[in-house]
């Protein structure tokens, strides 16, 4: 079996306290992630040879870094020693990625000034059995996403699974291209894209059917799943696997299900809820490591939704950008949420 190679930028999540309570202590909470990070942080902890591509300056500290990664089981040795910045953002505790508190100080990172026909794909992609990155990527300039288009031509080359986790973060989109321009030139090589139903509307063209969605209901929410599901393969041949994740906030708690298309089948998850929740950060990215774990193993479809599921949802009561459960932590701590 070979690695799964996750490829993205390592960030630092600083998180200071909403009151302004770190400037008296002198201390601010740090966490090291970054959504592909996360992924392969994930799969080194259930066992899946995994390996990492990014870019950190070349310094003392990126030396720390690479110990503790390598301390999670993660290969190292295709990260780039270059440029002159670790990319950070910051995050008052409690919030979610996606809302207004997010700062985000990535500019002019290591990660940020990679290019394409600069990189060498034989030696990077030896050993790879499967291909991880997600839209972030190339959300932060027109090199980025250059890239990314050369490292899927490459993967595709040799025909190596691609995975693409669709996040969106309108914060990062700022160079003057519409994600709609970018997304669907890479999604064409992937073979699992997983994300939700607005997501692909912003980033693929996805349309959706506000009847069907309009009531807020369930019922509406998955047969819109279903449908996006199916136009996604329609429209983009080498996926056969589309993944939908549905997180909706109810004060201090949410509630959580997932679907998943395959073989012109939709799977449908449990649906959990939780009245308090400790970190919102990584959920998606748990639930793309779950499915690829699931793949890896040769689960049965339903067991793949059923472990990413529990993957995910764990993740929110675990502090930090990734998860730290085993497999089996995994499956008996989600039992405390089954009906």
């Amino acid at each position: 079996m070979g690695k799964v190679l996750s490829f993205g930028e390592l960030l630092l999540r600083i998180c200071p306290d909403a009151d302004g309570a770190w400037l008296e202590d002198n201390s601010l909470p740090f966490y090291v992630g970054g959504a592909e990070l996360n992924v392969a942080t994930a799969l080194a902890r259930w066992d899946i040879p995994t390996a990492y591509l990014t870019a950190i300056p070349d310094n003392f500290m990126s030396e720390q870094l690479l110990m503790a990664l390598q301390k999670r089981k993660i290969d190292t040795s295709r990260i780039q020693l270059s440029g002159h910045r670790t990319g950070l953002y910051y995050l008052h505790k409690g919030k979610d990625l996606k809302h207004a508190g997010v700062i985000y100080d990535r500019e002019d990172s290591s990660f940020a000034n990679l290019k394409a026909g600069t990189l060498d794909w034989d030696l990077i992609l030896k050993d790879i059995s499967w291909f991880h990155f997600s839209a972030i990527c190339p959300a932060l300039d027109q090199d980025l996403a250059d890239l990314c288009e050369e490292a899927l031509q490459a993967a595709s080359e040799r025909n190596i699974p691609i995975s693409l986790d669709l996040n969106y973060r309108a914060k990062l989109w700022k160079y003057g291209q519409d994600p709609g321009a970018i997304m669907p030139k890479l999604a064409v090589y992937c073979s699992l894209i997983m994300g939700n139903i607005w997501a692909a509307e912003k980033m693929l063209g996805i349309p959706i059917d506000q009847d069907l969605i309009g009531a807020g209901t369930q019922e509406g929410y998955i047969r819109q799943a279903e449908k996006s599901s199916k136009e996604i393969i329609s429209r983009f041949p080498n996926c056969r696997t589309v993944a939908n994740t549905f997180r909706f906030d109810e004060g201090q708690g949410l509630r959580y299900y997932t679907t998943l298309y395959k073989d012109e089948t939709l799977q449908i998850s449990k649906v959990y809820q939780a009245n308090e929740i400790i970190d919102k950060v990584g959920s998606g990215d748990c639930f793309m490591a779950g499915l690829i774990y699931g793949f890896f193993k040769k689960f049965p479809i339903d067991g793949i939704l059923n472990f990413a599921t529990a993957a995910a949802f764990t993740k929110l009561f675990v502090q930090g950008d990734a998860t730290t459960l085993s497999q089996e932590e995994i499956r008996v701590q989600i039992k405390k949420y089954e009906n």
